[in-house]
């Protein structure tokens, strides 16, 4: 696998119609640099606004499966179908580039990923110098939807590799799965020619949501699951602009469009997969395995990843040391908080999920300090100091989330609902356990309790502000 970034290495366009907006598009792929990702602008909107391709900024909405596409949107402004551009920087291993659009949709070329990676081969692709980011799979990771059937498992793999198997329980179609296994070497030629697919009994349906407006056979297959006779045939000609008759072809394709391979919708929807997930925001390194999978299971599942991926790249950037057990050591703390003794009061982090949640670990020994004047002869462990070592735990947890933690101070504003329910005595070792309530750009509310021997000691609800610390200074 490719080990550093890569760019491209020229801008270059691509214009046509948006497969459900209809409206006329031009893509540019532009050059970006190191650790900038893939960002899309809209330069047909004031100011052009840019939104990054993660996963954080796809439209949470249950309409997704029959919107047929993957959104993004941020400040108000979307950008619709964006998953045959990401299968094609995804396939052709791209980290950085800046994808400028004239339209809300980018153009649907002939309804695979082919035209975009031929933009990218006419740009040439540059390697850069700063070593990838990879979501490393170390542990199994699952998404299941009962209902309707969908599984998605991704498995620790020193490499990249991703299998799909569909069943759509129709005879027009019945089961195929397709597996790619080299970016390298199969991409290209095997997958980024699949071409989109949907049933004839839901092209009626995809038009009278006002969708498909750019749509033909020119870019979509459409597999034949009922008689014509059942479907209004002239609304079916007209959206599908079929300048001849429509009829049901031998291969049970309408008007016996040729596939380009034997089960081109299986590679299909690994292509839509592929794209889906690289809203992670990085390469992955593992096995995914993919069955009956949708743009919106997809989604879900890269949400759970793009988690993961956070919590491993706080543990990479400051933990040096690997202990079972352990997520960050004392001196991996040290790099993340600005305290420090007598006033550091976490010993280690166990347990960490980004954004949600965190576990820590402060160990009370008959040597602290405060035991000195807190109480002579009956020491007690002063509950403002339990109290600060749960805020300490939680700032951790907060500073995850910014690009330079060490350039920034935590906070707190505010306590609510704060109780002592026990003594803490020399000896006892404190876990302190914080989920995160609501959080907003700068500021954040986090609800913790500290247990010792598992039995609660204290708890409160906890309000803090992220600060820049050079603007403290001034």
């Amino acid at each position: 696998m490719v080990k550093n970034q890569r760019t491209i290495q020229k801008s270059v366009s691509y214009t046509g119609v948006g497969l459900h907006t209809g409206e006329k598009a031009t893509l540019t792929f532009h050059p970006a640099p190191e650790n900038h990702g893939i960002v899309f602008v809209r330069s047909d909107v004031e100011g052009k606004p840019q939104i990054p391709a993660l996963v954080d900024f796809v439209l949470r909405d249950d309409s997704i499966d029959s919107l047929r596409g993957t959104n993004i949107h941020k400040d108000g402004v979307t950008v619709y179908t964006v998953e045959h551009v990401m299968a094609a920087l995804a396939g052709m291993q791209i980290d950085n580039v800046i994808v400028e659009l004239t339209a809300p949709e980018p153009p649907v070329g002939d309804g695979s990923a082919m035209p975009y990676v031929n933009m990218i081969l006419e740009a040439g692709i540059v390697e850069q110098q700063e070593p990838k980011n990879y979501v490393v799979i170390e542990e199994t990771l699952t998404y299941h939807d009962e209902q309707k059937g969908i599984d998605i498992v991704a498995l620790p793999l020193d490499d990249f590799r991703i299998t799909v198997m569909i069943d759509y329980k129709n005879p027009a179609l019945g089961s195929q799965h397709s597996g790619l296994f080299s970016l390298e070497k199969e991409f290209i030629t095997e997958f980024a020619p699949a071409r989109t697919f949907c049933f004839l009994h839901e092209v009626e349906m995809l038009i009278n949501q006002g969708l498909i407006k750019g749509g033909s056979l020119d870019n979509a297959v459409v597999i034949c699951d009922k008689p014509l006779s059942e479907v209004n045939e002239d609304l079916i000609r007209n959206s599908l602009k079929i300048n001849s008759e429509v009829f049901v072809g031998e291969n049970g394709i309408l008007n016996n469009r040729s596939l380009r391979f034997k089960n081109e919708p299986a590679r299909h929807k690994l292509l839509d997969l592929l794209g889906d997930l690289y809203l992670v925001g990085a390469p992955i390194k593992g096995q995914i395995l993919a069955a009956r999978p949708g743009h919106k299971a997809n989604i879900e599942f890269a949400r759970q990843l793009r988690q993961y991926f956070k919590k491993q790249q706080l543990t990479r950037k400051y933990q040096d040391v690997s202990r079972k057990g352990v997520v960050f050591d004392f001196q991996a703390i040290q790099k993340i908080l600005p305290h420090r003794y007598p006033f550091l009061l976490v010993d280690k982090i166990v347990e960490f999920e980004a954004g949600k949640r965190i576990v820590g670990i402060k160990n009370v020994t008959g040597n602290e300090e405060f035991f000195q004047g807190h109480f002579p002869g009956y020491p007690i462990m002063p509950g403002v100091l339990i109290i600060e070592a749960m805020a300490q735990t939680g700032g951790i947890m907060l500073l995850n989330e910014e690009a330079n933690p060490e350039e920034k101070l935590v906070f707190f504003m505010g306590m609510d609902k704060v109780k002592f329910r026990k003594p803490v005595l020399p000896g006892a070792q404190l876990v302190f356990e914080l989920e995160m309530l609501k959080r907003r750009s700068t500021s954040c509310k986090m609800y913790g309790k500290a247990y010792v021997d598992g039995q609660v000691v204290a708890e409160a609800e906890m309000m803090a502000a992220i600060i820049d610390k050079n603007n403290q200074k001034k």
